[in-house]
């Protein structure tokens, strides 16, 4: 077979190996965040309020300092007033979400923490810390936040991106706004314009190992922590601001992480267990359970959204006008600005109005979760679509056809697409038996797609070839979706020798160079690209040492395959063996580094098609299709990438079906436990289909785009068409519980 851009002829890149952290994760000897033990450790217990909005009046620590046994408590005076010192409202921010100073913002909100030489002690002493609130009133959701005369969580918050500014404080954060064309020309030209507002609440990205970090701390002011985290060199700079000490005091390892889908980007317990473990001198331990995971950690937006859109009788949209409000939770920083750029980006749509808003509320800071903002806006839009194919008697699939965007379309945020595939997906998904499969009674079908634009940011590698011709591959990527072997198949195709001949290491933050976190789907395109850079000069540097022992100059002299080869075969080859045995005659040990800051990122866009049944005396939706099709551009393991788009699609269908933050009138949580919160489960879904649709990234050597989030985006709308398809209600209001399906479906009999 011809090797073309369909078939590239890689020998390693697309295969299905043994992946190299598997033996130690089924055996168990990988170490988590928990898991780690120091000689002298002390155990810590966070005290948290239980008020949603509360100024705090006093805090006693006396009767938990005399407790036998406790050898450390402190509150939010023992850190930094980062205010004062002329911090960036971000940084004040993280810390004052870390631990509460003068207010508490969300029940759940620290106020103080202890360690002690047990964890029964521990508690016992967090239980002794007696906190003094006056209680405020709170606001839980975007609608309560906006109204006139809300309670305040900030008073000095004015609302950014509007002009003029407001001379008056308020709970909105910022607006942000993306236009183009003429709305009243668009709206003019529509044969069917649909009007639909939506509402979501906020969800939980459900990892199932929670928060952990464990602190040692040295009499000379350095720090080692180790904690779950999806970018360690994050929470080494938030950490350092938090504690006002330089990054260089702080090393942090990144443990092997149980999850995390966005949620692990975000201190929590880092700076605590550094001051807890300065104070008492010893290594400190702390650890969340569950109810503190889904209290205090940062869960993703609820959210209110209208969207009005237009189309021609011929398929044609015309026109779409988008208003979003996001809850951030208490400060902050919602993904409107994502939503904004994601809500209408998969379609050439000539003239529009997206506004957002990041509104501040009662709950904990929100965090990003897969896609952060996307999902939502898809559900609203893509929801719209199908009403407007309905309403025009077209197919779903040829109306998203004739209005995608292509190579070179502007996107409605700005920049025009490089090479793309949506076209490929919805044409896959289009062409797919399960598209046709014939449905039977109270059974619906639903289409959906989805866009993310993924991340590039800063990746650095190195690459240790050793005495045996084996390699090294050190990165600073926290490795949650599989990508330690994604970078060892690359360098194992770069440099021609076998996959089990590479060893990847997820490397601290004074061994490799700078690397963001593991998000954005950046990391198999970005830390893979500085890999293939590292491996690539790696490979310079053994043609140099062929050459010399040869006594040739260097573009003589070739790689391939793994060994080095004279152009004109006069020589005998020099495996990678050969030139690292006798490294040290040409030159010492041979080892790369490399650091980008990644350009040309690849769009990511996902269809998907989902075939439910629902049980008209019950409400339940049961999920009885369902085929994912989504532009990998090169899928580097195919194994992991399927695993993404299905993982991506049942965190969709908990979402849309099941998963909710509960809050009574108080504001407190009352599904705080994986009893109460549904998540799916195997015996919930039927087998996800996936289909990886190859549209090669022309700016990465492999042809990488960012897999781990798109897949996210379309399964709300999927299942709100489907479940439409098959009852005839249209459900606006996450989650679609059998409770909300049974009422539409009774007041469609009325």
């Amino acid at each position: 077979m011809a090797i073309t851009e369909e078939n590239p002829g890689y020998k390693w890149v697309g295969t299905r190996p043994i992946r190299p952290d598997g033996l130690d994760k089924v055996t168990g000897k990988a170490q988590f965040g928990a898991d780690l033990t120091l000689p002298g450790m002390l155990f810590g217990k966070v005290v948290r309020s239980p008020h949603a909005h509360a100024r705090i009046l006093s805090i006693d620590t006396s009767a938990a300092e005399s407790m036998l046994g406790v050898k450390a408590v402190i509150t939010g005076s023992d850190f930094p007033d980062l205010a004062a010192n002329g911090a960036h409202p971000m940084a004040i921010d993280v810390s004052h979400n870390a631990i509460a100073r003068d207010k508490v913002l969300y029940e759940g909100h620290v106020v103080a923490a202890v360690a002690a030489t047990t964890r029964e002690l521990a508690e016992a002493a967090a239980k002794a810390v007696e906190v003094s609130y006056e209680v405020l009133p709170h606001v839980l959701t975007v609608d309560e936040a906006m109204a006139d005369n809300a309670p305040l969580l900030h008073e000095g918050m004015i609302t950014k991106g509007v002009e003029p500014a407001p001379d008056q404080p308020s709970n909105i954060a910022s607006r942000i706004v993306h236009e183009r064309g003429d709305l009243e020309q668009g709206f003019g030209e529509a044969e069917v314009v649909v009007e639909r507002e939506f509402t979501t609440k906020p969800v939980h990205q459900g990892y199932i190992e929670p928060h952990a970090a464990v602190a040692d701390a040295n009499s000379d002011g350095r720090a080692n922590i180790w904690c779950s985290s999806q970018g360690h060199f994050q929470m080494r700079a938030d950490t350092a601001s938090v504690l006002g000490v330089s990054q260089g005091t702080l090393k942090v390892t990144a443990a092997e992480i149980g999850g995390g889908f966005g949620g692990k980007t975000v201190i929590y317990l880092e700076p605590i267990a550094v001051r807890l473990s300065q104070r008492a001198g010893r290594p400190v331990k702390l650890v969340m359970d569950r109810d503190e995971v889904f209290r205090a950690t940062g869960p993703t937006s609820g959210t209110r959204i209208k969207v009005k859109m237009g189309v021609s009788n011929d398929g044609k949209l015309t026109a779409a006008e988008v208003w979003m409000a996001f809850e951030a939770g208490a400060y902050a920083g919602s993904p409107v600005g994502a939503a904004g750029m994601t809500v209408i980006a998969a379609y050439d749509i000539p003239h529009f109005l997206v506004e957002g808003y990041d509104v501040v509320c009662n709950k904990p800071r929100v965090a990003a979760y897969r896609a952060p903002g996307a999902p939502m806006a898809a559900f609203a839009v893509e929801s719209v679509l199908d009403e407007l194919a309905r309403s025009i008697d077209m197919d779903p699939i040829d109306l998203r056809l004739a209005n995608a965007v292509v190579e070179g379309t502007q996107a409605s945020y700005g920049p025009k697409f490089p090479r793309i595939g949506f076209v490929e997906t919805l044409e896959a998904i289009k062409e797919h038996p399960n598209y046709t499969a014939e449905l039977g009674p109270n059974q619906g079908r639903g289409v959906a797609a989805g866009f993310w634009f993924n991340a590039g940011m800063s990746s650095s590698a190195t690459v240790h070839i050793n005495e045996n011709g084996t390699a090294t591959v050190v990165t600073g990527s926290p490795d949650i979706g599989g990508s330690r072997q994604s970078m060892a198949l690359m360098a194992a195709e770069e440099l021609g020798i076998p996959y089990e001949s590479i060893k990847p290491v997820v490397a601290d933050t004074e061994t490799v160079g700078f690397t963001d976190v593991t998000g954005g789907s950046r990391v198999t395109l970005a830390t893979g690209a500085a890999v293939v850079d590292a491996c690539r000069i790696v490979i310079e540097d053994l043609r140099a040492r062929a050459a010399k022992t040869w006594d040739v100059e260097i573009d003589q002299v070739e790689w391939v395959d793994g060994q080095a080869q004279h152009v004109d075969g006069s020589q005998p080859p020099l495996s990678l063996n050969d030139l690292a045995a006798k490294s040290g005659r040409t030159g010492g040990p041979i080892s790369a580094n490399a650091s980008l800051n990644a350009r040309g990122v690849g769009a990511a866009f996902s269809t998907q098609v989902c075939d439910v049944e629902v049980d008209p005396e019950t409400g339940v939706t049961q999920v009885i299709r369902y085929l994912t099709a989504q532009d990998a551009g090169r899928a580097i393991s195919p194994d992991y990438v399927e695993g993404q788009m299905q993982g991506g699609v049942v965190q969709g269908i908990g979402w849309g079906l099941n998963e909710e933050y509960v809050h009574d009138e108080n504001g407190n949580m009352e599904n705080p436990s994986f009893l109460d919160y549904r998540m799916p489960v195997a015996s919930d879904l039927p087998m996800i289909e996936c289909c990886i649709v190859e549209v090669p990234n022309p700016a990465h050597p492999y042809g990488v785009r960012g897999v781990g989030e798109v897949g996210i985006v379309p399964p709300m709308a999927a299942l709100g068409n489907a479940i439409k398809d098959a009852t005839g209600v249209r459900l606006t209001d996450l989650p679609m519980t059998p409770i909300k399906v049974l009422e539409a479906l009774n007041e469609q009999s009325d």
